[in-house]
Parts: C-alpha cells; sequence; structure tokens
C-alpha cells in the first residue's frame, strides 16, 4: 500500500471512529450515515479540498456541502481531523446550546447552508457552481454529498439536468 494509501485509510478510520465516539456520547445521531462516506471525505479532505480555515468566507474557498445532512457526525469528524474545531467541541454534539447540531447549520463559520431534508444539498450546490463559474468567474470547487435515498427527490434530478446544461465543471 503506497503512503498516501495508507494516509488515506488511517484518516476515514479516525473519522468513523470520531463519528461513533460523538453519537455514543449524544446518545443518538445517524452514525450509519457517517461510515459510508468516511473514506471519501479522508480523500477529500486531504487530497483535494482548498480551504483557508484561518478566513472561512474566503472567496476562493472551496464549498463542502453535505446534503446528506444526517452524515453530520462524519462533517465534524472532518472538520476536527482538519483542526477547525476541537475534539471537546466535537463531543458536544447535539447538546443544547452546542455549535455541533445534529445537521449541519450555518453556525460555524464552515458551513455554508442547512441541510438535513432530502434533496436540498446538490440544487443548492448548483447555484454556488454557477456563481462562481459565471458571475464571480472563482476558481472553487463546489463538493456535495448526496445520500443514497434522497437521489430518488425530484429536486435532485432538476439540479442534474441544470449542473449538465450549464457544464458545471467546477460541481462534484
Amino acid at each position: 500500500m503506497s503512503n498516501a494509501t495508507e494516509e488515506y485509510s488511517d484518516l476515514a478510520a479516525q473519522l468513523r471512529i470520531d463519528s461513533i465516539r460523538s453519537t455514543t456520547k449524544a446518545g443518538s445521531g445517524h452514525p450509519t450515515s457517517s461510515m459510508s462516506a468516511a473514506d471519501l471525505l479522508a480523500v477529500l479532505l486531504k487530497g483535494f479540498l482548498k480551504y483557508d480555515p484561518a478566513n472561512p468566507h474566503a472567496p476562493t474557498n472551496d464549498h463542502l456541502i453535505f446534503s446528506k445532512g444526517h452524515a453530520a457526525p462524519l462533517l465534524y469528524a472532518v472538520y476536527t481531523a482538519a483542526g477547525w474545531i476541537t475534539d471537546e467541541e466535537q463531543m458536544t454534539l447535539r447538546q443544547f446550546g452546542s455549535i455541533i447540531e445534529g445537521h449541519p447549520v450555518p453556525l460555524l463559520p464552515y458551513v455554508d447552508v442547512a441541510t438535513g431534508s432530502l434533496g436540498q444539498g446538490l440544487p443548492i450546490g448548483v447555484g454556488i457552481a454557477i456563481v462562481g463559474k459565471y458571475v464571480d468567474k472563482l476558481p472553487y470547487k463546489v463538493y456535495v454529498l448526496l445520500g443514497d435515498s434522497e437521489v430518488a427527490e425530484g429536486s435532485i434530478w432538476e439540479a442534474f439536468d441544470k449542473a449538465q446544461y450549464y457544464k458545471l465543471d467546477n460541481l462534484i
């Protein structure tokens, strides 16, 4: 196994562990939704995502939209691995008054939009990608994590159609 592959694998394992730790401490959540995407997020975080955490609103930052909002524990594990939140903050998942809620919400500067209702993330991602490519003409990419159930939503298929129509090569 190459060094990069080992690094991705180790990070994915840590993301899974942290997702389980936080949902176990919370006594609720969706740990299995987090398990299925840990490898994808490990590779994205280590190999592709361009983001300045010191300047979360920098116009050239990539965007990561968790349309699969039930996997919020994974998102927070990614933020912990990246050093954007502390382990202590991650362990406040779903606690009253915590910035770490059960679904992604823009209480954290790294969350662009609230998600969790099925079918919302990709249409929003298409809009952000259109603005980046055609309005602001910025080099950022928009990464959208979809869940399997929401792919049946009509809004997702309409978003796919618009992404193809506008040739959004900045949308992943």
